[in-house]
């Protein structure tokens, strides 16, 4: 209970900072190369990411979603427009200032875990906060382990682990530190269907539970069904903006847009 009071507050001062949005792009637009050669991986992307919700942002290969995430995330630059994330205006900060926002305020989950196979379970979870210098709120690590289904495997490296063991991993080690957004890099990617069940209820149940603002990419429909809002990228743009829908109604979309 006091866990859920204290996510509730948190969530009412970004709000307040960012006029109801945790993360925002304005027209942002990201160019790789230069002349004849150049590849326009964004063209001028506009959103908000509301807080409390998971938001899905689907595409074909090459529609700009990886890119959307990396800009967003603080990960890259855009060419051109700006981005809001927790009030702070990205772009022109230091790399240490880049470095103590990421570290306060977002979580990462990768397609491949990324964790380092030499570490227990426990000490892949708490290396960002090591590396902060920072110690682990107690309760708070309790209530994670819990959540994410890890009690018995914290002594546990990688390679004694499951895919789906691994990811959960990867999950609380993102939601440590109490981020203000965790983003997710196809989180099931690298999974089989029952076992991305399992994680795609995890992720939902961390929104329900605790008020976790998640942005997350992925080309799975059963993934972006879980989402309360799905936005579909095609060369560069969002073309497409659905409220919470099913796989079907998913699978028509991308259809549709790939047909037009």
């Amino acid at each position: 209970m006091t866990e859920t009071r204290v996510t509730e507050e948190q969530r009412s001062e970004t709000t307040a900072a960012v006029g109801g949005a945790v993360v925002s792009a304005h027209e942002v637009t990201r160019r790789y190369g230069e002349g004849d050669t150049a590849v326009d991986a964004l063209r001028g992307v506009s959103l908000e990411v509301a807080p409390g919700q998971l938001t899905a942002i689907m595409g074909p290969s090459g529609s700009g979603k990886s890119t959307l995430m990396h800009i967003l995330a603080a990960l890259d630059l855009p060419s051109s427009g700006y981005v809001t994330l927790a009030g702070t205006r990205l772009g022109n900060l230091s790399d240490t200032e880049i470095t103590k926002l990421r570290r306060k305020h977002i979580g990462f989950i990768f397609q491949f875990f990324n964790l380092l196979p030499m570490l227990t379970a426990e000490e892949n979870i708490l290396l960002p906060l090591e590396i902060a210098g920072r110690k682990p709120d107690a309760d708070w690590y309790v209530e994670l382990i819990a959540k994410v289904g890890l009690g018995d495997r914290r002594t546990h490296r990688p390679s004694e682990l499951s895919g789906g063991q691994q990811q959960r991993v990867a999950v609380a080690r993102a939601l440590a530190s109490r981020p203000t957004v965790m983003f997710a890099d196809e989180p099931t990617g690298n999974l089989d269907s029952t076992t991305s069940g399992e994680i795609l209820g995890l992720m939902r149940d961390l929104v329900d539970s605790f008020g976790q603002t998640t942005v997350m990419v992925t080309h799975d429909p059963h993934a972006a069904a879980i989402a309360d809002r799905v936005l579909f990228l095609a060369d560069g743009l969002i073309v497409r903006d659905l409220d919470s829908c099913d796989a079907h109604t998913v699978i028509a979309t991308m259809e549709e847009l790939r047909a037009s």
